[in-house]
């Protein structure tokens, strides 16, 4: 295994928001908190303890212990859980939607960098006790996001009728999908092993939350992963006045609604929020609740209430109201003595309209950390990229700019026209000195004749190298096939593949380097050669 970091700027995918975040530039310092390094966590530690409450604890055991009492856990998660009763134990979270069968890789490097984080913090505070957590996004109802994963470049869906928060979904009709995933996986040993995986996971299970527990548990139990399913009478009790305050005041619309007015001015907005920020939740069904005519309504029911009927229904029916994407955070960290959210680029940026938000409801608001990210390559995928000169960095670059360089570099013409451009210029420099003697027609004759001029030989240089790529076919052949491998529709593999693909290669291997590699606070993308 060799482990090769860059900086997230140098591959290309990282938003400006992102990048910016990372180097700390001034214009996005007042969006967010204490920042992931050593000095921010004793910060964040010291401003968790003294607001979080051991009731508060006490019930996110109980919940815990609830939702985990069907299931086979490690003795390290075990422990992890009764830790969460001390007023020393904090956690370190990541989110993810329920996924069929964890969906994109990089479910696994969310999971991982949060697990790696959880450890690193033991070891600088001994004092004090790190629980790694995995939120379910249970309550999510974007169906189509998640019904399908990606294996060996085919896409392997489940259809079923949508609606309501898909933690709820039933399993039924995974067995016609798990046919048709065994077919392509073959029967080595751990073929096998990711069979027994989904068939354990997807038909011995009702729905979709128990599902996504069992994968995530049997991959992760054994580094003490502690899932938490937010849907959860208990825990929504936690949350209720904060909600009753969405409801009658509309707080986070107010509050989000300024930040974005100034983080606009640099920055693209991720999400906006809406007057009221929650959804009504039923068996079958989850829509915004509106305030109309007087009245709170559910948005494509029947359903109404009076402001006094709604703050009842709130007490005597907590797991009915759902927090959508700008209360979830939220929600999160009032049931969680948390320190950290661990997530991508689009989840850091909407995160970044929410501090003012905590501030005002007196919440305080976690160090938000970029997930690690991986390219990954073989052995064999390293030895054609080094005959092909390709570096780490040049992997990420646009094809044709990649295609274009390598072309030049191993061509004995002279295929830039750089120097020619630069000559033609000087000439008609000196050409607009004597314009400048004459009428103003002239000097326009000038610069339209420079402009023309310089299109030329742009034109000829492209033509030039059009031509020589032709020349050199096989060299591009051999660089498209190995950054097409690497670059699947020229997107990270991350968000392209499933794990699946690598545990068939590698077995639970793949999972140990991933350990070994993944380093949350050194903010860089990781390169990972197996």
């Amino acid at each position: 295994m060799k482990i090769t970091q860059i900086p997230f700027k140098k591959t290309g995918f990282f938003s400006k928001t992102m990048i910016d975040y990372l180097e700390k530039n001034e214009h996005i310092r007042s969006f967010y908190h204490n920042f992931p390094d050593i000095n921010g966590f004793h910060n964040q530690i010291e401003e968790k303890k003294n607001s979080f409450r051991l009731q508060s604890r006490l019930v996110l055991v109980d919940a815990l212990k609830n939702q985990y009492k069907s299931f086979d856990t490690s003795t390290k998660t075990d422990q992890n859980i009764d830790l969460l009763k001390q007023q020393n134990t904090f956690t370190v979270t990541t989110g993810h939607q329920l996924n069929l069968f964890t969906g994109p890789l990089y479910f696994l490097y969310k999971i991982i960098s949060t697990i790696n984080l959880a450890e690193e913090l033991s070891e600088k505070f001994p004092e004090e006790n790190f629980v790694p957590i995995y939120w379910m996004a249970t309550e999510d109802h974007d169906f189509d996001e998640i019904n399908y994963f990606n294996f060996d470049g085919k896409k392997v869906s489940w259809n079923r009728k949508d609606g309501g928060a898909v933690g709820r979904f039933s399993t039924e009709g995974l067995d016609d999908v798990f046919e048709v995933f065994s077919d392509h996986l073959g029967n080595s040993k751990n073929a096998d092993y990711l069979k027994n995986l989904f068939s354990e996971g997807y038909l011995k299970h009702d729905n979709l939350a128990d599902a996504t527990r069992f994968i995530a548990n049997e991959l992760f139990k054994e580094y003490g992963l502690v899932i938490v399913d937010g849907d959860d009478k208990n825990l929504k009790q936690l949350f209720t006045p904060f909600v009753k305050d969405e409801l009658e005041n509309e707080t986070s619309f107010a509050v989000v609604s300024k930040t974005i007015e100034e983080l606009e001015k640099n920055y693209p907005i991720q999400v906006n929020p809406r007057e009221i920020n929650l959804f009504y939740l039923g068996d079958d069904f989850r829509e915004r609740i509106v305030f109309e005519d007087n009245l709170y309504k559910v948005n494509n029911t029947a359903i109404t209430f009076t402001k006094a009927e709604i703050l009842k229904e709130v007490d005597e029916n907590p797991l009915a109201f759902s927090p959508n994407v700008i209360m979830r955070p939220l929600f999160q960290e009032v049931i969680l003595p948390n320190l950290c959210y661990i997530g991508g680029g689009g989840e850091m940026a909407y995160w970044l309209e929410l501090k003012d938000y905590f501030e005002h409801v007196k919440v305080p608001f976690p160090i938000l950390l970029l997930r690690n990210s991986v390219q990954i390559i073989s052995e064999k995928q390293a030895g054609k990229l080094e005959k092909l000169t390709i570096s780490n960095e040049e992997i990420f670059l646009n094809q044709f700019e990649l295609l274009s360089q390598k072309v030049i570099a191993n061509s004995d013409l002279e295929i830039s026209f750089k120097d020619k451009k630069q000559f033609l210029q000087q000439q008609f420099a000196e050409l607009k000195e004597v314009a400048k003697k004459t009428d103003v027609t002239f000097i326009n004759a000038v610069n339209a004749q420079e402009r023309k001029q310089i299109k030329g030989l742009e034109n000829l240089e492209k033509r030039l190298l059009k031509a020589e790529k032709k020349r050199q076919k096989d060299l591009v052949d051999r660089i498209t096939i190995i950054q097409n491998e690497l670059l699947p529709n020229e997107s990270l593999e991350e968000r392209q593949r499933n794990f699946s693909e690598f545990y068939l290669a590698y077995g639970n291997s793949f999972i140990i380097y991933l350990k070994e590699a993944l380093k949350p606070l050194e903010l860089e993308f990781t390169i990972l050669e197996l």
